[in-house]
């Protein structure tokens, strides 16, 4: 149907009225853009102009020793999580063995745990007074730390590990989801020339599914980039830690935002890599995609490789942590059981609950938007606003305190001059602040999403509501909405576990006296009081489980299984 054809009719609303709606989408889109980049803007424009420069001073001093173990920090996980996530995604996928649909959805359950939280537990479990090495001199007789030697878990290498085990999920599930769309017959021509499923494997599967792979990875190093909890724990001199250190110790916002502008500048290559990496490939769906899979069939002993190589991720990601925080909540739970838990659990939970409704809100209106003017500025735009989900927590902290606490000066300063009064930190100085981060940081994945939910609506649905006279608003509201259901659901489900895990930006922002879950026990375990932190960060590892579930799902529904 065609714009001739909707004029035509006398009950559609007329061309200029709705270039006009239209035009007020585009407008809207505009300045949401605008203000969700903000945080960005402001962080580069500090970083130039700060009050007091000590870039030279970082660069001499700090600065290299942060630079060299983030880079360190990055290598060892993206190595940890490339490893386990292709292992455990190809032997799932491809390999038959006892407990593989256990393993399906079973290996993204480390995801649901925090890496400060995992922190904390194997810290207590490893740490010289801890039950292992206490049990290690029960059984040899040992008297002290003198008598044998035991690695220590607070280093570079356990926050690699660490990290590692709750992160390489990224790469799992992209992994398998690639692997899953590929042609059983490239397997069949693989074998008929003699190679085996190892060979298959690296010569044939590996290079078609690295696109999705280098997403994983990326996402990966984002994270490890973000992470705060673990390393200030653990005494890891980051980047992240640098920032914390100079904003927080030092008072010096200004050099806080040139560690962050370094921060964006790794993520900036980061993306740059991972989308030139794959710059000249081009994949197309094959015939027989949608055919059911063969899995391999292998013998006793190679079973049990595939079984331990699934398990020990598992067992060292979710569930010794998980059953040491039931234990702890267990033993201590009349005295973790107190107001000020429940004063927390109840800001966490709002604070999700509202972020997770605004993002969904900000992302429907973005992706609506580009649905109605698919331009190349507004797919500008839908990048923009995509900006704060590669930036890691503690510099989105400083980006949106920045022009918060600049609004609040001014107008504190506008309301004592006219009316005498002063209105104090509004903004910064409130939830509003930890709303509009955590809007910020995760809108990318609502916005996607719901992007991604409407290409697959045929136009002519909307052609035809605007036939009957119904603007872009009352399509999308009757028409568009009702048909994104499950994926507004998702996504929102998505984001409110994120921001119940968020923890450097919720440092940052929190108004004085407030807590949410994530700086509970981040407190509890800066004071080596894991026990009483136990309820808490168990709360929000059951928080993650539920998406974790509905992924899988939908993955493992994509393909048949012969």
């Amino acid at each position: 149907m065609n714009e001739a054809a909707i004029s035509a009719n006398p009950g559609a609303p007329q061309p200029l009225l709705a270039r006009r709606t239209s035009r007020r989408w585009l407008i809207t889109a505009l300045v949401t853009t605008a203000i969700v980049a903000l945080p960005v803007f402001s962080v580069i424009y500090l970083a130039f102009f700060p009050d007091e420069n000590i870039w030279p001073h970082l660069i001499n001093t700090t600065l290299p020793r942060y630079l060299i173990t983030t880079l360190q920090l990055m290598l060892g996980v993206g190595v940890l999580t490339l490893v386990i996530g292709l292992a455990t995604a190809w032997a799932v996928t491809m390999c038959e063995f006892p407990g593989r649909r256990f393993f399906e959805w079973a290996m993204l359950l480390p995801f649901a745990v925090p890496a400060y939280v995992i922190a904390y537990v194997y810290t207590s479990l490893l740490a010289y007074a801890g039950p292992v090495q206490n049990a290690l001199r029960n059984w040899f007789g040992w008297q002290d730390a003198s008598d044998y030697w035991f690695p220590q878990i607070r280093t570079l290498e356990g926050a690699t590990l660490m990290i590692g085990l709750v992160l390489y999920p990224y790469v799992y599930l992209l992994a398998r989801a690639a692997f899953l769309e590929q042609s059983p017959s490239l397997f069949a021509v693989s074998r008929s020339l003699g190679h085996s499923a190892i060979s298959t494997f690296f010569r044939v599967v590996l290079p078609i599914a690295r696109p999705a792979v280098a997403v994983g990875l990326s996402l990966v190093l984002m994270e490890t980039l973000n992470d705060f909890g673990t390393v200030d724990f653990f005494a890891v001199q980051t980047l992240t830690a640098g920032l914390f250190d100079t904003w927080m110790n030092l008072g010096n916002l200004g050099g806080a935002a040139q560690i962050a502008t370094t921060m964006l500048v790794f993520m900036v290559i980061l993306v740059t890599l991972e989308r030139y990496s794959r710059r000249r490939q081009q994949q197309f769906a094959a015939r027989d995609n949608r055919e059911p899979i063969r899995r391999f069939t292998m013998s006793f002993p190679r079973q049990m490789i595939c079984l331990a190589v699934c398990t020990i991720p598992v067992l060292l990601g979710f569930v010794i942590p998980g059953f040491t925080l039931g234990v702890y909540a267990w033993e201590y739970f009349d005295e973790s059981w107190n107001p000020d838990f429940l004063h927390n659990t109840f800001n966490s939970l709002f604070l999700s609950g509202t972020a997770a409704l605004t993002t969904l809100l900000v992302g429907v209106t973005l992706a609506y938007s580009r649905r109605l003017h698919d331009t190349r500025g507004m797919r500008v735009l839908m990048r923009l606003s995509s900006l704060g989900y590669a930036m890691p927590g503690a510099v989105l902290a400083v980006g949106v305190i920045i022009p918060l606490a600049a609004f609040d000066n001014w107008f504190d300063g506008l309301m004592r001059d006219y009316a005498g009064v002063s209105t104090g930190l509004l903004l910064s100085g409130s939830a509003f602040a930890l709303v509009f981060a955590y809007t910020v940081r995760f809108l990318a994945v609502s916005a996607g999403s719901v992007e991604s939910a409407l290409q697959k609506i045929t136009p002519s649905m909307d052609m035809a509501s605007r036939s009957l006279g119904h603007s872009p608003g009352k399509t999308l509201v009757r028409v568009h909405l009702p048909m994104l259901r499950g994926t507004l659901l998702t996504a929102a489900l998505v984001v409110f576990v994120d921001c119940m895990k968020e923890l450097p930006a919720t440092l940052i922002l929190r108004p004085f006296n407030f807590d949410t879950l994530a700086t509970y026990v981040y407190q509890f375990a800066s004071d080596e009081r894991l026990y009483h932190s136990a309820l808490p960060a168990l709360i929000i590892v059951l928080a993650g489980i539920i998406p974790i579930i509905l992924m899988s799902r939908s993955i493992s529904n994509s393909r048949a299984i012969a």
